[in-house]
């Protein structure tokens, strides 16, 4: 089912605090191209204190889990990340009537984010939930729960973080879990019961309440960072070359 249109803020909500956008904002940029040293993610919320641990999801959608997370934890940072400019909008837009001070949102891409921008060990917690599954054969690389975002996943993690994902597909579930198993990065998936909802928005995200309520399965674990040292490096971007550079 595709994706209904999000709804924007108000124009005269401001989302400033909340909203970044990763190709445009200066913090993720030097001269021309990304930034080719790490972000430390506590950069990113200059009002909470230095030491709160951070959390970040990918794929944020309507923003369930980082308004529910930001107001259950405030001690904590959330940062989201969502490829939807609409829905990144939309999530910002909710965190600021919220007024959560503790959590923003990126639109753009979770990789770039995992693999290029962040250092080792900055990371408490990340947050998979309902990622597209991409059917077809020929899409499969397009899928967030890679090889690749698996390694760097662990490497971004501290030693003790937690890598929570759910999904709905349980041939990608399997599959996710394997690839994480052959980081070496990672104990084994712990099972997460699935709990009671007591009321309309008592879910993780919008999705797992769409198939809740459709009486269809969810597949879910949590797999904790251990002391192993990573495999990957953080993979810098380079600057784009100016005209009279090439």
């Amino acid at each position: 089912m595709p994706r209904r249109a999000p709804k924007k803020p108000s124009p005269e909500l401001d989302i400033s605090a909340h909203f970044l956008v990763l190709t445009e904002d200066p913090v993720f940029r030097e001269g021309t191209g990304f930034r080719t040293t790490p972000l430390d993610p506590r950069e990113l919320f200059p009002g909470c204190l230095p030491e709160a641990p951070v959390e970040l999801e990918v794929g944020s959608g309507k923003g369930l889990f980082l308004t529910n997370a930001a107001a259950a934890a405030p001690d904590r940072s959330f940062l989201g990340v969502e490829i939807s400019h609409g829905y990144a909008k939309m999530t910002a837009g909710r965190l600021a009537r919220q007024g959560a001070a503790n959590a923003r949102i990126i639109a753009g891409d979770g990789n770039i984010l995992v693999r290029n921008l962040f250092p080792d060990a900055c990371l408490d917690a990340i947050h998979v939930y309902f990622p597209d599954p991409w059917w077809k054969a020929r899409h499969r690389k397009r899928r967030v729960l890679s090889d690749m975002f698996l390694a760097h996943a662990g490497r971004v993690l501290v030693p003790g973080g937690v890598l929570h994902v759910w999904t709905d597909v349980e041939e990608y579930f399997h599959e996710a879990m394997g690839a994480a198993a052959a980081t070496g990065l990672f104990a084994p998936p712990a099972d997460v019961p699935q709990r009671y909802a007591e009321h309309d928005l008592d879910y993780r995200t919008h999705f797992e309440r769409r198939t809740r309520l459709a009486g269809e399965p969810v597949w879910r674990a949590a797999l904790e960072r251990n002391a192993s040292p990573p495999r990957e490096s953080r993979r810098a971007i380079p600057a784009v070359p100016q005209a009279d550079d090439a």
